[in-house]
């Protein structure tokens, strides 16, 4: 996608971030997701959107590869996505893969099919951009009065934790000041903890519970050295934590909690469940079949194979580090794409920054 300015004298409105419409793709190992948008007084307007998974890490944990099935699957779901982009008139755009394109041998080959076929360029992201981007979109969401945080995202492929330092800006004008103090990726998500722990499991029958525990206890293993090294256990137990949850697993979790028969992003974003909320429920679902969850509101078919790590990964968060309260984001890298693409269309567009001729 071009993504040079357009040439143009007019200013305000018809100038920076309110020249373009700008598109965001995030390929994931479970799901490809696209936003486009255009910039507003307050942030973005999202005027299309699409969300599919696509299990595009499916058996890459255990064989090193994309498997052709997941190939098929993502290049389908992409060819929406080029199509919403092209229909939209879209400007500028970033497009990014994660874990799957990461570990797979073949990823790089994968990507140059998809520009081959699409005409979309992605970039696989390390996780430390992945955490830098979480954090960009979950901004508004952070108490400033709180001086730390943990910012938790469960992907298909890894889990990334951010730690972060709050404060205000200088100068008094009021704004968020936030430093990323250091970040980790568990490489277990999802669909790499289902597919490592559960794989070959009766649909219709639960897992045993020493299963679940192992997985949990997994988990744990890869945060305690990150949480022994920045004191984060002691900094909680003063009240100086607050964590936030960017993931299709707290969503989930949350809108469970309030008991929506249907998922409501409107109602999730930006809502609270208290740490034994969470936890009572992740005991609830882990003694059920993949077919009774199944069953289940906001879990349905397309999650529910899923659902069993995803709350195991959950609760081993949130006993690892016992915070009262997590705050819940339906956003994640597509948000924190649009945002870093309207300021560096700011930053084009502003006459202190343009190169002298």
């Amino acid at each position: 996608m071009d993504s040079t300015p357009r040439q143009g004298t007019r200013g305000g409105w018809h100038s920076g971030r309110f020249a373009h419409t700008f598109a965001a793709i995030d390929l994931g190992t479970n799901n490809c997701r696209l936003l486009v948008a255009r910039a507003s007084v307050e942030g973005f307007d999202v005027i299309d959107a699409y969300s599919r998974p696509v299990r595009l890490g499916e058996g890459v944990a255990l064989s090193g590869t994309l498997c052709s099935d997941a190939i098929d699957r993502t290049l389908d779901a992409l060819d929406v996505c080029a199509a919403k982009i092209e229909r939209n008139r879209v400007t500028r755009a970033r497009h990014i893969a994660t874990e799957a394109c990461r570990r797979a041998c073949n990823g790089e080959d994968f990507l140059a099919l998809v520009k081959a076929r699409t005409g979309l360029c992605f970039e696989v992201i390390p996780p430390s951009e992945e955490a830098r981007l979480a954090v960009a979109s979950c901004e508004n969401l952070i108490d400033p009065d709180i001086p730390h945080a943990l910012l938790v995202d469960i992907g298909g492929g890894s889990t990334e934790v951010s730690w972060l330092r709050i404060g205000r800006k200088s100068g008094g004008c009021g704004g968020l000041a936030i430093e990323l103090i250091d970040m980790m990726s568990v490489p277990w998500g999802v669909v790499t903890l289902t597919e490592s722990c559960v794989v070959g499991q009766p649909r219709g029958e639960p897992v045993a519970r020493t299963c679940y525990d192992d997985m949990v206890e997994r988990i744990r293993a890869g945060l305690k050295p990150f949480c022994a090294r920045h004191g984060i256990g002691g900094a909680i137990a003063r009240g100086e934590v607050q964590m936030i949850g960017a993931s299709g697993t707290v969503t989930t979790v949350s809108a469970h909690h309030l008991g929506l028969k249907r998922y409501n992003r409107t109602m999730v974003d930006g809502s609270r469940i208290g740490r034994e909320s969470i936890l009572r429920i992740c005991d609830q679902l882990s003694v059920l079949s993949v077919a009774e969850l199944t069953t289940l509101p906001c879990i349905g078919s397309d999650r529910a194979d899923l659902a069993l790590a995803g709350g195991a990964i959950l609760e081993a968060i949130c006993r690892q580090w016992p915070a009262p309260m997590v705050r819940v984001a339906d956003r994640g890298l597509r948000e924190g794409v649009l945002m870093d693409l309207m300021r560096q269309a700011d930053r084009e567009s502003d006459p202190r920054h343009q190169r002298p001729c």
